[in-house]
């Protein structure tokens, strides 16, 4: 340590004007993008968890105080940065220096290079307040981490998930941290000091607030090494292959160039759909008449070839008018020969659409378009629908709550009401394009509640949409595609705090309450809305990060980053609906849109809560039934198939038998059959077969795996028996297991999995295995547990030549 103070010296005599602070009390030091990045969970953990290698790095970290028995010398390290300057480079290279040193090994928790440790900590269950958890809380560079070993209990915060930090008033108990994240978690721990609190404060604050994009998680994201490279997943999603499937270009809709380089709009995507009689002129003169050039464009095609179109509001004013814009309304009106009107629908209240045109924008004069009818909906702003979730979640978190202030609390926040508003609007759209009417859809900019009302209109018209295949597909479109502001609607990084909203959470809920009242509508299960929800926020992924399609491309994240689809590719048996049945369903959804019918979703907004939640889900028994019966079919599918070879290679046998008896007209050659037993006897003894008693020669054998192919091959009865072995005929029941065999306790929202060779249960990480089995006929990778994976490879490495 004394060579890193004598460094830290002589960088700070390099350049003493420059003027640097760094945060906190408690040594917050920002990171460097240049920093090691820390290992993040295998891929069959949960997607939020770390793994058990972490290595000391990721985002901003605080490297205040490794323990409480912090040195002397790391003590003086402190003090040497504080006053040096703040750029990162500099740190970077400070930084770097003092992971060099080996001296000092920083102590770890499950691996993670933990920067802050406070002891005897007390997190509180506002169910059962007289009994908190006590343990150790654990501050490292990607999580906030407590454990309570008495019992069991483990809870990871990842720092991106934070939604707010907050400082209680002090107790007689300590003093109490509150967190809120954006999963609608909201816990809260009781430090012994308030010197810890105030550093733990201040590091989180940091931790969860990145200044700068290159900053966030999934730049600094190490993937286990069993995972594919960057790239994969990135190439799931074509635009030109979605409008492809819709029929697009065809002899109305053409492709336009004009956006190739993101002039004619930087929000919207490089390739749009425009009608095919729109001039070069027509699309420019609207993209300058329309609020960020963001023009009217296609969207999606009915069969029917009624058109779903999307823009932003016009910049109309009290009276001014475009003729080009008024022309490019026409030209998508004569796209649809079925139909002599269209339809533009505004989602914003009118009075809020009245309002704007003080701004000089506002909405289309009714005078100006020809055969077009306008419709109003009231779908409030960003504004509105944040309060109401903060609302929302005041309710949620009453310490005792009664049936009267719950009920008053929900109507209050206005939540159901918002979320019937946006259904409303969503089936309007959808039952006029099924009716061959053609609609323009907008709000004010034409990336919020635009992108809600056109893709619900498009999952109750098209199945593909109700796929998950589909589902994220329609997701890149209408969302990352035409350039919803993820970053600032969830607030990725420090910014406006007013411009945060959760446009996206009501579109999952919308979803949701779709797929209540058609449960076998749709391929995917709730844990699917929930892993899209948390990764949203989670930054471990690149998909969701920036505003629109160029933010992305600037920021190399294909490159740079890993692909949530990629991931969600990997699990996709874990968001399989077992009651999914394309056939049982119409193909336009009609959705029942009573007030009775809009449902509070406590599954999504209590997730975290105790004693709230069944004590096993109907959504995990169906799950588990579904998986157990499927492994089931698969090996009776392959039995099947060795019983008709068996029952084949008999029949062979015995026409052999009698064709030999026919040709020695039933005269007996003792040589014959002398030299016959002969010549397999010494088959049987030849090196190659040697000590393999069971072995048989057979030609084209009914047990061989390339008996269809008519090639011969060797089969043991061992082999056999290891087919019959490798699958579990019967599993364990999920109820009444508390714990798995790692200790680790099962509670609401800790998924149970089954190993499918030996049907054991086990937690997330514990079950990281995939793997085919010898009994199963389609021979795909199914979830194994660790002690069955071993074997697995064993038995295969004895079988391979």
């Amino acid at each position: 340590m004394s060579s890193i103070l004598s460094r830290l010296a002589s960088i700070a005599s390099m350049d003493s004007s420059v003027a640097g602070h760094m945060a906190g009390p408690g040594g917050c030091l920002p990171t460097s993008t240049s920093s090691t990045p820390s290992n993040p969970p295998t891929p069959l953990q949960s997607p939020l968890e770390p793994c058990a290698s972490q290595a000391m790095g990721g985002q901003r970290g605080s490297v205040a105080s490794v323990s409480s028995n912090t040195s002397s010398s790391t003590q003086s390290v402190h003090s040497a940065c504080a006053n040096l300057p703040g750029s990162p480079s500099m740190y970077g290279r400070i930084r770097s220096w003092i992971l060099a040193d080996t001296s000092d090994q920083p102590e770890t928790c499950r691996g993670e290079p933990v920067t802050r440790k406070v002891e005897n900590v007390r997190m509180l269950d506002r169910y059962n307040i007289r009994k908190p958890s006590l343990g150790n809380l654990f501050l490292t560079t990607t999580h906030l981490m407590f454990f309570d070993s008495e019992n069991k209990k483990e809870t990871w915060i990842l720092h991106m998930h934070i939604g707010s930090v907050e400082k209680l008033p002090l107790t007689t108990a300590g003093s109490p941290l509150q967190l809120r994240c954006k999963t609608f978690r909201s816990v809260t721990f009781v430090l012994p000091r308030e010197r810890d609190c105030h550093e733990i404060f201040t590091s989180l604050q940091q931790l969860s607030q990145p200044v700068h994009m290159e900053d966030l998680y999934c730049f600094n994201y190490l993937s286990s090494t069993e995972s594919p490279p960057k790239s994969a997943g990135w190439g799931t999603f074509d635009m030109q292959a979605e409008f492809k499937r819709m029929n697009v270009p065809n002899d109305q809709w053409s492709t336009t160039l004009l956006n190739k380089d993101y002039d004619l709009c930087d929000t919207y995507p490089r390739n749009l759909y425009v009608p095919q009689s729109a001039s070069t002129n027509i699309l420019l003169g609207s993209s300058q008449f329309r609020s960020k050039g963001r023009l009217p464009v296609l969207t999606y095609l009915n069969h029917n070839k009624a058109a779903l179109c999307r823009c932003s509001q016009p910049l109309s004013g009290f009276s001014a008018r475009c003729l080009e814009d008024e022309q490019m309304l026409n030209c998508i009106l004569r796209t649809n020969p079925n139909s002599s009107h269209m339809y533009v629908v505004d989602t914003r209240p009118r009075i809020n659409a009245m309002a704007n045109k003080a701004a000089g924008k506002g909405y289309e004069n009714e005078n100006f378009y020809e055969n077009i009818k306008f419709y109003f909906w009231g779908i409030e702003n960003i504004h509105v629908m944040r309060a109401g979730l903060a609302k929302l979640l005041e309710t949620c978190e009453l310490k005792s709550p009664s049936m009267n202030n719950f009920l008053s609390g929900l109507d209050s926040s206005g939540w159901l009401k918002h979320i019937k508003s946006i259904l409303d609007t969503s089936w309007f759209i959808a039952n006029a394009l099924d009716k061959g009417i053609s609609v323009v859809v907008h709000c004010s900019d034409g990336w919020d509640r635009t992108a809600q009302v056109c893709s619900l209109a498009a999952l109750l018209l098209d199945p593909y949409y109700r796929t998950i295949k589909g589902y994220q597909a329609l997701i890149e479109k209408d969302w990352l595609g035409f350039g919803h502001k993820f970053s600032e609607r969830i607030g990725h990084v420090a910014g406006d705090a007013k411009e945060i909203s959760p446009v996206f959470t009501q579109f999952i809920d919308c979803t949701w309450q779709l797929m209540c009242q058609q449960p076998a509508a749709f391929e995917f299960n709730e844990q699917f809305l929930f892993t899209l929800h948390d990764h949203v926020s989670s930054c471990q992924y690149g998909t969701f990060i920036g505003n629109c399609e160029k933010d992305r491309i600037d920021l190399r994240l294909h490159e740079r980053t890993f692909s949530l689809w990629n991931y969600m590719t990997n699990h996709k048996n874990e968001y399989l609906n077992p009651l999914y049945s394309l056939e049982a369903c119409p193909r336009v959804l009609t959705p029942i849109l009573a007030p009775q019918i809009i449902r509070f979703w406590r599954d999504m907004y209590c997730r975290f809560e105790n004693d709230v939640h069944p004590r096993e889900p109907l959504s995990d028994l169906l799950l588990a039934t579904c998986d157990h019966s499927s492994s089931l079919e698969d090996h009776v599918k392959l039995l099947q198939k060795r019983i008709s070879a068996l029952k084949q290679q008999l029949a062979d046998d015995s026409g052999e038998k009698e064709n030999s008896l026919e040709n020695t007209e039933a005269v007996v050659d003792n040589k014959y059959l002398y030299e016959k037993a002969s010549g397999i006897n010494e088959e049987i003894k030849s090196p190659s077969l040697e000590g393999n008693k069971d072995l048989v020669k057979v030609t084209s054998h009914p047990l061989s795996a390339s008996y269809e192919n008519g090639l011969n091959n060797l089969i043991t009865a061992d082999q056999l028996s290891e087919e019959m072995k490798s699958v579990a005929l019967d599993w364990k029941t999920l109820r009444n297991i508390e714990e798995c065999s790692c200790s680790t306790p099962f509670d609401h929202f800790s998924r149970k999995h089954h190993c499918w060779k030996c049907g054991d249960v086990f937690c997330t990480r514990c079950i990281d295995k995939n793997t085919a089995l010898p009994g199963h006929l389609s021979q795909r990778e199914v979830p194994v547990c660790r002690p069955c994976y071993r074997q697995v490879l064993r038995s295969n490495s004895i079988e391979s030549p």
